[in-house]
């Protein structure tokens, strides 16, 4: 049975008359890793603060784990990790004491061990501000986790990180979900949230325009999918050659490309033709429409309103 531990309903966060969220409403389970996307000023940072506690609703109600989290601050603290996009850290605090201080505000041993599982191990004496921005985000990952928190809440996490530092925390984040870990990530990589989000949210001028697994999301645009076709002979050369579903065909080397709106009968067809012409089929490839499809679809037509 799944668990519900964060619950937003009918969440409202206005500053004097502007409206920055617009009574929004949605669950993450237990576990889940819940993609929060939208463009800036969408709403995003202040839905994030006031479930982390630094801002209060003006209307709705938010809960973590049956917390309130603008009215029981102490009981917030142990159930949440933050990390922010820039840290407040002094410049002078050593790596290892940042991680004795956040581990003696939550009454936890040191973690010196979560150092090592984020490429940290060697940086301990280092100073705050001689670390890298990669290394900053992985320490900020760190101690965010270190008490062990049930919901974890990541702003940006990976913005501006090489690929190794990505693939580390992205291992991480696999770990703490596989524990029961759930976390809360705002992200503007789409690729980010489509490999690693359970579900996501899609906010647009403080209101949900979509929310579902990003399959979900992508299956439910209007965005075409790009069906890619190379054959032994040229067969699909001939000006004749037509297959149902398709919007837009065009000649790319070796590769005739297909944007098909129903890819069922459109390969089915594709494939009867090929047959027949016996024309050997060296290569097919099928490619959805991406989460970063879909999200300029809805935030395009947002914006057009």
């Amino acid at each position: 049975m799944t668990e519900t531990i964060i619950q937003v309903r009918n969440f409202r966060k206005a500053y004097g008359t502007f409206v920055a969220v617009d009574g929004i409403s949605f669950e993450v389970e237990r576990g889940e890793i819940f993609g929060l996307l939208g463009p800036n000023g969408a709403g995003k940072t202040s839905t994030l603060e006031s479930l982390e506690g630094l801002r209060r609703p003006d209307g709705g109600t938010l809960r973590i784990s049956g917390i309130d989290p603008s009215r029981q601050a102490r009981q917030l603290r142990a159930l949440i990790g933050v990390q922010l996009q820039t840290s407040g850290l002094p410049d002078t605090f050593r790596v290892d004491e940042a991680m004795r201080f956040f581990c003696a505000y939550h009454g936890v041993a040191p973690r010196d061990d979560l150092l090592d599982r984020v490429g940290l191990d060697d940086k301990r004496a280092a100073q705050y501000h001689e670390l890298s921005g990669g290394q900053q985000r992985r320490l900020a990952l760190a101690l965010a986790v270190a008490h062990k928190p049930p919901v974890v809440f990541l702003d940006e996490p990976t913005a501006g990180l090489d690929v190794a530092s990505r693939v580390m925390l992205h291992d991480l984040m696999r770990e703490l979900q596989a524990g029961g870990t759930t976390i809360l990530l705002a992200t503007h990589d789409m690729a980010e949230a489509s490999e690693m989000a359970t579900r996501v949210a899609i906010l647009l001028r403080g209101k949900i325009a979509a929310i579902g697994t990003p399959m979900e999301l992508t299956a439910t645009g209007a965005g075409l999918t790009k069906i890619s076709v190379h054959t032994e002979g040229d067969c699909l050369a001939n000006p004749g050659a037509s297959f149902p579903a398709v919007r837009q065909a065009q000649r790319q080397e070796d590769y005739f490309i297909y944007f098909s709106t129903d890819i069922g009968p459109t390969i089915s067809a594709l494939i009867a033709y090929i047959n027949t012409q016996g024309d050997p089929l060296v290569d097919l490839r099928v490619e959805r429409p991406t989460l970063e499809d879909r999200f300029l679809e809805i935030t395009t037509k947002g914006a057009a309103r």
